[in-house]
Parts: structure tokens; C-alpha cells; sequence
């Protein structure tokens, strides 16, 4: 286990469940994060938005972002809100690179994802 393996704190703030994964989403953690994701999305009741604060990830690779993906398109399907919130730098590269920061609503803070 290295230092970047992940933790994945889930809280619940004003109906809304916020994600915060700490640590590198790479091709070993992202099945963890799929599963956190799926878990939170099917809570009952369901959540008016689930926030990803990536604020403590330093490290994304293509399976973080497909899972990301994946999730956005889970969230449109329930009818609910799928907000990425507190990208690094090196995570908001990827998401420009990818052309994926016009696809998700993208905020600096959980406080600003949670009127948005």
C-alpha cells in the first residue's frame, strides 16, 4: 500500500452527498471510486447532487476520468446533479486536455457546488 493509495470520505450536506476522494485516482483506485459513486447515487432517498471534491487528489489518469464520465451519464439518467468541485492543476489539465470541462459543471468549492 503506498502513500497515494485512496480514501474516500463521504459526507452528507444539505441533501446533497459530497465525495472526496484523497489521494491518486489511477487504474487501481478507480474501481473504489466507481463503487463509492454507485453507492451514493442509489442511497434513499436519493441525493438532489452528488459533489466530487477532488480537492485532495494530486493525481487523475484516463480511468478517473471515465469513471467520472461514467458516473455523469449514471446522474443524468437519476435525475440528479453531478458536480466535480476543487480541481488541482494537474487534474484540471486533464479535463481540458480531454475536452471535459465544458461537459461537467466544474466549481471551486463544495459551498459553491452546493448552490450551483
Amino acid at each position: 500500500m503506498s502513500d497515494h493509495a485512496l480514501k474516500i470520505n463521504v459526507s452528507t450536506i444539505a441533501g446533497a452527498v459530497v465525495i472526496a476522494p484523497q489521494g491518486d485516482v489511477d487504474l487501481n483506485a478507480s474501481p473504489m471510486l466507481k463503487v463509492e459513486l454507485k453507492r451514493s447515487a442509489a442511497a434513499v432517498p436519493p441525493p438532489s447532487r452528488l459533489i466530487v471534491d477532488l480537492s485532495g487528489v494530486s493525481y487523475m489518469d484516463s480511468s478517473g476520468l471515465a469513471t467520472l464520465v461514467e458516473a455523469l451519464q449514471a446522474a443524468r439518467k437519476g435525475q440528479h446533479k453531478l458536480i466535480v468541485c476543487g480541481l488541482q492543476p494537474r487534474v484540471r489539465a486533464i479535463f481540458d486536455i480531454a475536452k471535459l470541462a465544458m461537459v461537467f459543471s466544474i466549481t471551486s468549492t463544495v459551498e459553491q457546488a452546493l448552490s450551483a
